[in-house]
Order: C-alpha cells, then sequence, then structure tokens
C-alpha cells in the first residue's frame, strides 16, 4: 500500500496520527500541495478532486476520503481500538468526530485559506468573518463535554482526538485563535500534543501574512 500525503495539510495530518495511534506503518509519498502537484495528471488519475489524502491499495484500486481510510484500517486493526468497542461507544466517537470535523476543521480551514492561504489562494475577508463568528459556539460546546476526561470521547484516544488535533494544528500553523476559554480544550491539546503520534507531526512555519 501507499499513502499519498503531505505536511501540515490537516486531512492527511489526521489521518496520520491515527496510524501512529494504531502502530501501523504504511509507505508514505509526498504530493506538494504548495507546489500545486495535487493538480498534476498522475494525481488527478489518483483523485479527480486532487485532493489528499489518497491510499493506493495492493491492488491498484484507490481509497480518497481520509474517514474512509480510517474506517476501511480499523475493520483491518481493530485493536487497539479508536472507533469504540460497542455500539453506543461508536456512535458517540463518531459524533464527536463529525464535530470536530464538519464544525471546528473545515471552519478553521476556511479562516485560513482566506486569511493567510498556504496555497496562495486570494483573501476574502467576509468569509474569515464569518467563520471566526461561528467557531467559539462550537469550541464551547466540545469544551463543555470533554468535562474532566482526558480525551474526548472519555478515557481512551479515539479518532475524534486525532480529527480534532489536526485542526488545532493548523490554526496554531494558521494563525486561528482557539477561545482561551476555552481551557478543557487548550489542556487537552497540550496533553495530546505531547504523545508519540503527534511529536512525530512537524511544526512548519506560518505562511506570510
Amino acid at each position: 500500500m501507499k499513502l499519498y500525503t503531505f505536511v501540515v495539510a490537516p486531512n492527511p495530518v489526521k489521518l496520520r496520527v491515527y496510524l501512529a495511534e494504531k502502530g501501523i506503518e504504511v509507505e508514505q509519498v509526498l504530493v506538494n500541495l504548495r507546489e500545486g502537484e495535487q493538480r498534476s495528471p498522475a494525481h488527478r488519475a489518483r483523485n479527480p478532486l486532487a485532493r489528499l489524502p489518497v491510499l493506493e491499495l495492493d491492488d491498484g484500486s484507490l481509497l480518497t476520503e481520509s474517514l474512509a481510510i480510517i474506517e476501511y484500517f480499523e475493520e483491518l486493526h481493530p485493536e487497539p481500538s479508536l472507533i469504540g468497542r460497542t455500539p453506543l461507544e461508536r456512535a458517540r466517537v463518531r459524533e464527536i468526530e463529525r464535530v470536530a470535523d464538519l464544525d471546528v476543521l473545515m471552519r478553521v480551514a476556511r479562516i485560513v485559506h482566506a486569511t493567510r492561504s498556504p496555497l496562495g489562494l486570494p483573501p476574502v475577508p467576509a468569509v474569515a468573518e464569518l467563520e471566526r463568528a461561528r467557531l467559539p459556539q462550537v469550541l464551547a460546546a466540545l469544551d463543555q463535554r470533554i468535562g474532566g476526561a482526558p480525551f474526548l470521547a472519555g478515557e481512551r484516544p479515539t479518532i475524534a482526538d486525532c480529527t480534532l488535533f489536526a485542526a488545532f494544528r493548523f490554526a496554531e500553523f494558521g494563525g486561528v485563535e482557539i477561545d482561551p476559554a476555552c481551557a478543557r480544550l487548550h489542556a487537552w491539546y497540550a496533553r495530546f500534543s505531547e504523545r508519540p503520534s503527534a511529536r512525530a507531526e512537524p511544526r512548519l512555519p506560518a505562511p506570510a501574512a
């Protein structure tokens, strides 16, 4: 198998952190987003939407969505479980992961690309302003939900932690503030950042303003 990926990009980050938490090693091939390699004919043959990550299986078939790739590996390697062991646990983990992805990671990504896009996209101040206004409510809800647990869904790391870590790391890279009032989330990020899976992810200089 081959994993087509790139540093800092949040969806590849959450997948790499997941694989590291599971102890799964996969050959990685870098596709340089900053150089536009995702739009090359070679990569479009792998994913016509020109996105990352992409997993190429041994038979040459492809998976092109990070969550689908995670679910695939979870089926192949069920232990340690990062989705949950009971139907309710799995539902709760997926619920939190979707909030972390759709309501945090995607908003952070929109802000970054509308202000100081590492891909060179033009600034769109109205988009950045709108998403900055929406983000605190979601963060406050997650901050309340985590309570005193060490991880987002309880006592063990899950895919929800991998996704939110990717969101926070991209926010850090792009200069997006995570509301200081969310003390539990800040403490969680500090703890999770010390895990070997997270420490393996490089911190790159922020793009020029």
